[in-house]
């Protein structure tokens, strides 16, 4: 299983901010976005400090994606 962020990357597209308005409004760095955008592993606390920032839920801007084994 992995971790997408396209709700995120959506989300912020609908609201008009850029990956860098949110670094800046999370109080995260922006290679922690660039982590996101390719599907790297995050800190919890940087998945609570974006749904503070942006006042959203976890659903909101992530889901688990189910690798096929077959």
């Amino acid at each position: 299983m992995t971790i997408t962020y396209d709700r995120l990357w959506k989300l912020l597209k609908s609201v008009g901010l850029k990956k860098k308005d949110l670094a800046e409004m999370a109080h995260i760095h922006p290679s922690t976005i660039s982590r996101m955008g390719n599907r790297k592993g995050v800190s919890s606390m940087v998945i609570i400090k974006i749904c503070v920032a942006l006042n959203c839920d976890l659903s909101d801007i992530a889901r688990i994606k189910r690798i096929s084994t077959h």
